[in-house]
């Protein structure tokens, strides 16, 4: 009995001992699995996919306390049009940063840091109460006192007005924005940049990662990864320069980016960090935009190498020549008052030959058409020998050096410098809009055209033509107009008047009214010129603008040039002349059609590979791409 007694004891004893066993271990795991689901929970919640292979930073504040929490919000002013989207994508998804109101636009341009934490509410108040919105101003020259017009005329080193640079890209870098956006390629280093942008948040957060004594690991992984990818951009330009190990040394880096965002740090020294990475990279990138703009401009400044070769080609040929004294047999023409004479100044070949054969082609009497090219001696024997090889119907080509004349000018350095007709961007403000601003592309006289009477004394008028020209029609009815008591007949810009240039032309005496003209076709009563002593008007005043601390001998050509010319200008039918074609995308067809000169004013000249496209061929049709020369020096506009 005892013995089956004791059995049946021991039996639910062990029964018991195995039950609490169970539990036990039951507990055990239960203690272990939910840990565990709470720690990957976290870590979803963390690093959630990014296509881009980026981790957006979600920290929430019970991991990590609501003094972190309240200092990361992310948001950036992103008013500036001109900032790269990009470089707005990753700040966005990849940096601990501060709040939308964290950045206001100063007078200057620069960002200020307006915003400051409150720790104890969990919020952000804005320093100085209620910022001013933002506004540019663009003081004018001291030695101006009128400041009530919008006015900016490139070709200075003053800017007047307020035009917001950010709104109209052109009104900054002229017609490159627009070229630029003409000539767009693919993008063929889209890995070069995903490896920049790990670089960017690596360098971030790898300071305040090596000031955690826990984390020596991590920092020594982040700091070779930086390493890593430091050598590897430094020898690769494109994706196609890239190791082909690269995609791996992408995933390290990712990974320990990964890591890094999971550890709990003071927010305040990555975002401090993040900050002046941006502004490096952002003065990096305005640096790059403004060199471009700066290599742009050179490159529609300097004579292309076809250009160059077909000029010393020419040379070189005309003293292989016999035919020295190829002008002679029509010396008489050049000086009969009776003709129609054209003037052009020029020291290139092609453009000043497509004016003059456009010209002729639209004719109907060539025998009484004579053309005065005026050149610098570099130029002078290439055009002598083009246009003797070259003949234009009846019509009959004189080539000028006006290094060979006599005439009393201070400076022959300074004359051959202002050989060409002299342009300008002017923006101003639009009063048809409070919003808009527009910009013109003036052409204007430059010192050279002031020795037009003392260059051809028996002549009465001429007519003046640009190199930048194409004729649609026949010239021949200017020879025709009465201008009455005025010297020159231009096409006028009326929506640009005198009075808002009023801060630029300075205390000068001007009507308000008077319309700004340019040059390109001008009809010039010579006789009435002389009678009237422009030329000595104008050298007074040009000097008078020098003297007061203009910064170019452009600027002060410009100033002289409208003033000189006040009240004596008459106004061309706007048929006769479609200017923009160097820089406006937006002329209609029907309208270069109809116009009897075009006028491609502005940076993109049809001669250049800059040149607006759908505009070259008014111009390369009368170009004889057949010759011999420029073939040889493969010249193909």
């Amino acid at each position: 009995m005892k013995g089956g007694g004791g059995g049946g004891v021991s039996v639910a004893a062990k029964r018991r001992w195995r039950g609490l066993v169970i539990g036990v271990l039951f507990l055990v795991i239960l203690s272990m699995l939910v840990p565990l689901a709470f720690l990957l929970g976290v870590h979803n919640g963390f690093h959630s996919p990014n296509p881009d292979g980026y981790v957006p930073v979600k920290h929430s504040s019970d991991s990590v306390g609501g003094e972190y929490s309240s200092s990361i919000i992310n948001a950036y002013n992103d008013s500036k049009n001109d900032r790269s989207e990009h470089i707005d994508e990753i700040v966005r998804k990849l940096a601990p940063n501060i709040s939308k109101d964290a950045f206001r636009k100063s007078a200057d341009g620069t960002e200020n840091q307006t915003a400051d934490r409150n720790a104890e509410h969990g919020s952000q108040h804005k320093k100085g109460g209620t910022p001013v919105e933002s506004h540019t101003v663009l003081q004018p020259s001291p030695n101006m006192s009128d400041t009530s017009n919008v006015t900016k005329v490139e070709g200075t080193e003053y800017v007047k007005g307020g035009i917001d640079e950010t709104e109209n890209c052109e009104l900054k870098f002229g017609s490159y924005c627009l070229w630029r956006k003409e000539h767009r390629e693919d993008m063929k280093d889209s890995m070069i940049k995903k490896l920049k942008d790990q670089l960017f948040v690596a360098r971030a957060y790898y300071p305040s990662i090596a000031k955690l004594p826990s984390q020596g690991k991590l920092t020594r992984e982040l700091r070779q990864n930086i390493q890593e990818l430091e050598r590897v951009l430094s020898e690769s330009a494109t994706d196609a320069d890239l190791p082909p190990e690269i995609g791996k040394k992408s995933q390290k880096m990712e990974t320990s980016i990964v890591r890094a965002k999971s550890c709990p740090m003071d927010c305040n020294n990555v975002d401090k960090k993040l900050r002046q990475i941006f502004d490096l990279t952002e003065d990096e990138a305005s640096f790059h935009m403004k060199q471009s703009a700066f290599l742009y401009q050179l490159a529609v400044q300097t004579m292309p190498k076809s250009l160059h070769c077909l000029s010393m080609k020419l040379t070189v040929e005309y003293f292989k020549s016999n035919s020295l004294d190829m002008e002679l047999s029509q010396a008489d023409k050049y000086s009969d008052p009776l003709l129609h004479h054209y003037v052009i100044f020029s020291n290139n070949v092609l453009a000043s030959s497509v004016v003059i054969n456009s010209t002729v082609m639209h004719s109907e009497e060539t025998k009484s058409q004579v053309f005065h090219v005026l050149t610098d001696e570099q130029n002078y024997f290439a055009m002598k020998l083009w246009f003797f090889r070259n003949t234009f119907k009846e019509a009959t080509v004189q080539v000028l050096n006006i290094e060979k004349f006599s005439l009393e000018y201070h400076d022959k350095a300074t004359l051959l410098h202002m050989l060409l007709p002299v342009e300008f961007r002017v923006s101003f403000h639009n009063v048809d809009s409070s919003t808009e601003d527009r910009t013109q592309y003036l052409s204007a006289f430059s010192d050279v055209h002031y020795l037009l009477p003392e260059i051809f004394l028996s002549l009465n008028k001429v007519v003046i033509l640009d190199d930048d020209i194409v004729v649609q029609k026949d010239l021949s009815a200017l020879w025709n107009l009465d201008m009455g008591a005025k010297v020159n007949g231009a096409v006028q810009f009326c929506s640009l008047t005198l009075g808002l240039l009023k801060s630029y032309l300075g205390e000068n005496k001007f009507d308000a009214n008077s319309c700004a003209w340019m040059s390109g076709l001008n009809l010039v009563d010579l006789a009435r010129w002389r009678e009237l002593n422009l030329t000595r008007r104008y050298r007074k005043l040009a000097r008078e603008q020098a003297s007061v601390g203009e910064e170019s001998i452009e600027a002060a050509s410009l100033r002289a040039s409208l003033l000189t010319f006040q009240d004596l200008i008459y106004a061309l039918d706007g048929v006769w002349a479609l200017s923009g074609l160097g820089h406006d995308y937006r002329l209609d067809v029907q309208t270069i059609k109809n116009a009897a000169v075009l006028h491609y004013n502005g940076n993109m000249k049809p001669w250049l590979e800059l040149g607006i496209p759908r505009y070259k061929k008014y111009w390369k049709k009368f170009l004889n791409q057949e010759d011999q020369f420029l073939s040889e020096c493969n010249v193909h506009p």
